[in-house]
């Protein structure tokens, strides 16, 4: 039997093997990062982890959910600890100027061939439990319990979870009595932060279609103008966060595209809207989401459009709410092994759909934060007050995690995390 004070010898047991493994999870990284694969479409890489998983002593179930790999590994009686890397990268073309930079193209969803880079860090993300699931089977005389490793597709469509669970998963791994995951972020290097509660927005992308009456250019009083209502509903959405959310409730709402028409004399019928929302609670989600709808049917009427607006919700995202006891034990070991490169994660306004699958679980989970800047590079930046401007962020084409102490820290995070548990 393990007690708590057993812990901080237990990680270094099972962490004593990374040395010998580093070489190794650093080629492996550049493999990855050389070979980007866009979501739904990670072959290539699902073979890799089932077959390192395999090599691990791991049982292995793969094609969950499209392209997701299960690895299972069970030592005895304890609690059951999911853990969980995503595995798609971005239609981006790489410009970061390193020896192993993607040079990828592929085929996206709507039949176009496009550029991938893994510009989100998902690499960096697989190589890391990769490297904590073999160390945690090398290691098994120092836990009890079990162990499952998931690498999930298409956490950038926002469907990968949920297709893993529809897939079955549940039919394929022990409940869960906690699920953890964490994302490279631009940070310094080495460092390691954790948040209880909403911690990751919620996101929603809504494809509104106004109808109007088109008409020749120099005959406007024959139309309704769409690209008029349009920039009506543009101005007017701008007020939802500012006029109908309390202070300091945290909301995002921005129109990143507005099409219509295909000539500057020709008013069209149609104009599409594309927005996107982020929120951090189910009541403010609920609120901007009917605000949207009703300024835009309101816009409509106002100015006469013969027929009702069209709305389609698509790339919807969950709220990452972490759980404050999971997330306080989490913090409290990595306080125990990083020291003061541990620390407070802010409130981030990008979205994950990791909550998912805890959630369809029924395990409460937790999901944290490393950096992988290069401290230095970090350092002047700040101190130029320039960080926003000089440090590449995630989705950016010039995003790129340098590998130590990165690779190292994301590796050691995942097995202190498992072993607060195991």
């Amino acid at each position: 039997m393990t007690t708590a004070h057993d812990a901080p010898s237990r990680l270094a047991t099972v962490l004593a093997g990374l040395d010998r493994i580093r070489d190794e999870l650093e080629e492996l990284y550049r493999d990855l990062h050389r070979h980007p694969e866009l979501s739904h479409q990670e072959r290539r890489t699902a073979g890799q982890v089932a077959e390192r998983l395999r090599r691990s002593g791991f049982g292995v179930h793969e094609g969950i959910g499209g392209t997701g790999v299960v690895g299972v590994l069970e030592n005895g009686e304890g609690p059951t600890v999911l853990v969980r890397a995503d595995m798609d990268a971005l239609p981006v073309r790489e410009a970061t100027g390193l020896p192993y930079a993607s040079t990828a193209t592929a085929i996206d969803a709507d039949g176009d061939e496009v550029p991938v880079m893994h510009a989100c860090g998902h690499d960096v993300h697989v190589t890391c439990l990769l490297g904590a699931a073999r160390l945690l089977a090398e290691g098994r005389d120092s836990w009890r319990g079990t162990v499952v490793a998931l690498f999930q597709p298409a956490e950038e469509t926002g469907d990968g979870a949920r297709g893993m669970l529809d897939g079955g998963l549940a039919d394929v791994v022990p409940v869960p009595d906690v699920a953890l995951g964490q994302h490279v972020l631009p940070l310094p290097a080495g460092e390691v932060r954790t948040r209880p509660g909403p911690t990751m927005s919620a996101a929603d992308s809504v494809r509104v279609t106004v109808h109007g009456r088109g008409s020749h250019g120099s005959m406007p009083q024959a139309a309704v103008d769409p690209v008029v209502v349009a920039a009506a509903v543009v101005l007017r959405l701008q007020t939802v966060v500012a006029r109908e959310l309390a202070p300091g409730e945290p909301a995002v709402l921005t129109v990143g595209s507005v099409r219509a028409g295909t000539k500057s004399n020709i008013i069209p019928d149609t104009a599409t809207l594309l927005l996107n929302t982020r929120t951090y609670s189910d009541a403010t989600r609920t609120a901007v989401l009917d605000a949207v709808r009703r300024i835009v049917t309101a816009e409509c009427q106002a100015s006469g459009c013969p027929r009702e607006p069209e709305f389609e919700l698509y790339d919807r995202f969950p709220v990452t709410d972490n759980d404050p006891a999971v997330t306080n034990r989490v913090a409290d070991a990595f306080a125990a092994h990083f020291g003061d490169r541990a620390g407070q994660l802010p409130r981030l306004s990008a979205s994950e759909d990791f909550g998912d699958i805890p959630t369809g679980l029924g395990a409460p989970y937790t999901y944290w934060g490393f950096g992988g800047i290069d401290p230095d590079t970090w350092r002047a930046a700040e101190e130029a007050g320039r960080v926003e401007r000089d440090v590449p962020v995630n989705h950016h084409a010039a995003f790129a995690p340098v590998l130590q102490p990165t690779l190292d820290t994301g590796t050691q995070a995942l097995v202190a995390a498992a072993l607060a548990w195991l």
